[in-house]
């Protein structure tokens, strides 16, 4: 689905150029991805990746050099036991060709959960909250991947640590973007 810029990134442009996101999350697949991130339901979660992946063969964005799951904080993936934005990425990166640089980007803290704030709350709770691990050389144009977009708050946060540490362009990859 193409992304139109929303009234508030139009006043303010995001730190990355663009979203892919095939899907949008409503029912049957808000209830698929709801089972892949909290009831552990991996097979979901290949078969998202799966129908995303076919989507991008037929309208592929731009091709970006790279890709970089949204991390976990170490004490989520350890609760979790497994990072939905990685096992999302692994398929996309395999059946793309793209490489996945998947330790690159680190989520310095632990932050609650995004479920549930508004999207004022969400932007303060992210702020700040990932960065690039050192002495990393990243290529000029990656894309971050996630499982689905809502306010957007996590792509500007992993899209300003990536302008940080020298990517000149980021984009965000997601299954599926919440209806604006």
């Amino acid at each position: 689905m193409a992304q139109d810029w929303c009234g508030r990134c139009l006043k303010r442009r995001p730190a990355f150029v663009s979203t892919w996101a095939p899907f949008v999350y409503a029912p049957p697949l808000s209830g698929l991805l709801t089972g892949f991130k909290f009831a552990g339901d991996l097979a979901a979660g290949r078969v998202l990746a799966e129908l995303a992946l076919e989507h991008w063969c037929r309208q592929a964005p731009a091709r970006p050099q790279a890709l970089l799951p949204v991390p976990l904080h170490v004490d989520r993936l350890r609760e979790r036991g497994y990072n939905q934005a990685l096992e999302l990425a692994r398929p996309l990166a395999r059946g793309s060709g793209i490489p996945l640089l998947p330790d690159t980007l680190r989520r310095e803290r632990a932050t609650p959960a995004q479920s549930g704030l508004s999207a004022l709350a969400r932007r303060r709770n992210l702020n700040g909250a990932f960065r690039v691990r050192d002495g990393t050389v990243l290529p000029a144009h990656v894309a971050v991947v996630d499982d689905v977009m809502t306010t957007g708050a996590t792509a500007q946060e992993c899209a300003l640590a990536l302008r940080r540490a020298g990517v000149g362009r980021v984009d965000i990859w997601a299954i599926a973007r919440a209806p604006v």
